[in-house]
């Protein structure tokens, strides 16, 4: 039967491709290097907090808006990592950063708003202001140093532009803005009346040892930013699915009545455990440093055998330059082509592009996994690259 009736959006939008790749790699038995999550499972004592709170706490709705201590616990760990002055009533808790975006968009964007898109872009980005009825603009970021442009992201200025959607520290690039490029940022917002969504989820997860800076701290930013956050980057519980939104508390009010409509609640259980562990500086000093070693594995062992690493400080992931490499394969054909006839699961870099004028010889590989397995991936890349 051909269902004409279904909303046509979804009926050719074709699987991410993170889902595609993983799914390769399950089928294929190949090393996953493409999807962005530990191997490993998140530190025993969240899972002990989530068991505790299962056996010791309620098990029914919570609050819409999320725990209290949650969203608690949010605020003063912003507090502490990043100076941020946020009350708890400025939280909303979500299922995942996903959820949070989507409740942004819908929130903020109506029919005809156009939101300004840095590409590469998070995939979810565009078919979610499509959703809401927005129409989304690209302004490209170009390697090897992805900078914001003033030139490029004044030109795609429109007056129907709503929204830009800032995603600092950047997948799938592991760049991160700098001081003056978010001052931009800011600025442009300012004079041009916009609201910011920020998705700021590898916030905890940089190697530059700078402390991250929130475009919401920005001048004339805590009305007009939105800034989203994860617990399942801070602790490498990506199954957990919780995240949050942190706002002025009029335009929180309004992101938390986007959000019922969505997913409601998120589970109590881990609220809680995820409240603990922010209040814990030890468990995320302990997951940088594990995630910095196998960072140094799998960076150093791709420059070794002789592929182009592009530098990046930030996220699970590092990129490498194919055309730089000596590698004459575009970057869908090398991620296909390596998961089946290499055994390594890759993202290639035009998936997060609309369009045909993005770079399209650069693939994303991810290193928090056990440096055995990124040893391993090295040497079946290397192998079979010889072999091209």
């Amino acid at each position: 039967m051909t269902h004409t009736r279904l909303n046509p959006i979804y009926t050719g939008m074709p699987v991410t491709v993170f889902e595609h790749m993983s799914g390769l790699a399950r089928s294929l038995g190949a090393i996953n290097l493409g999807q962005g999550f530990p191997d490993t499972p998140p530190p025993p004592t969240l899972t002990a907090a989530a068991i505790r709170a299962m056996a010791e706490r309620s098990q029914q709705y919570p609050p819409s808006a999320g725990l209290p201590e949650l969203r608690e616990a949010v605020a003063g760990y912003y507090a502490r990592t990043q100076g941020l002055a946020l009350a708890r009533e400025q939280v909303i808790v979500t299922s995942g950063a996903t959820e949070a975006i989507a409740a942004a968009i819908l929130a903020v964007v109506g029919n005809g708003d156009e939101v300004l898109l840095f590409a590469p872009a998070y995939d979810a980005y565009a078919p979610l202001v499509r959703r809401a009825g927005g129409v989304p603009v690209f302004v490209p970021l170009n390697p090897p140093d992805w900078l914001y442009d003033e030139g490029a992201i004044r030109a795609a200025i429109t007056p129907r532009t709503r929204a830009m959607i800032v995603n600092d520290p950047l997948n799938p690039t592991g760049s991160v803005a700098s001081s003056d490029e978010l001052a931009l940022l800011a600025r442009i917002c300012a004079e041009h009346d916009l609201i910011a969504i920020c998705d700021e989820v590898w916030e905890a997860v940089r190697f530059d040892g700078r402390p991250h800076r929130s475009l919401l701290a920005e001048p004339g930013m805590a009305a007009r930013a939105i800034k989203i956050g994860s617990a399942g980057k801070i602790f490498g519980a990506t199954g957990w699915k919780v995240g949050w939104m942190a706002a002025d508390a009029a335009l929180a009010g309004v992101l938390a009545k986007a959000h019922q409509f969505l997913t409601f609640t998120t589970p109590p259980m881990l609220q809680w455990a995820a409240a603990e562990g922010l209040a814990d500086p030890s468990i995320t000093a302990a997951l940088h440093e594990d995630w910095s070693a196998s960072r140094s594995v799998l960076i150093e062992g791709l420059a070794h055998a002789g592929f182009a690493v592009l530098e990046s400080s930030a996220t699970w992931f590092a990129c490498i330059d194919l055309a730089a490499s000596g590698v004459v394969l575009d970057d869908r054909t090398f991620s296909e082509r390596a998961v089946r006839e290499a055994g390594v699961a890759s993202i290639p870099l035009s998936a997060l592009w609309e369009g045909d004028d993005g770079p399209n010889t650069i693939v994303r590989l991810c290193h928090c996994k056990p440096p055995a397995m990124l040893e391993d991936a090295v040497v079946r890349l290397s192998h079979w690259r010889g072999g091209l």
